[in-house]
């Protein structure tokens, strides 16, 4: 059986670079569902924090210290969502999917 398309991981490699995956197991490897479940919780964090900003910005007095640390956690769940998306985006199939050669004509 061939190995599946390469899949981004939702955490990066050593140096800060692209992490993937390429395995026979597909989505029910376990390294596939642990990265699915990092994932959900990537996102859930996200939802949370987007919660907590909503909350902390209809407060009439905060300091730039707050709004400084908020800014930070929302553009790391941000980083993290389309890290998410462009992965997931990847998986989905395309319409030439059962193609070998994306240049040649339709019949």
């Amino acid at each position: 059986m061939p190995a599946s398309r390469p899949r981004l991981l939702p955490w990066p490699g050593a140096n800060g670079q692209p992490c993937y995956l390429v395995t026979d197991g597909g989505a029910n490897s376990r390294l596939s569902k642990l990265a699915d479940e990092m994932e959900d919780v990537q996102l859930n964090t996200g939802s949370d924090l987007l919660k907590h900003a909503r909350e902390l910005l209809r407060t009439r007095y905060v300091s730039a210290r707050e709004l400084r640390f908020l800014s930070h956690r929302l553009a790391e769940a941000l980083h993290d969502a389309l890290r998410v998306a462009e992965s997931r985006g990847m998986r989905i199939p395309t319409a030439d999917a059962g193609r070998e050669d994306p240049a040649e004509p339709r019949s």
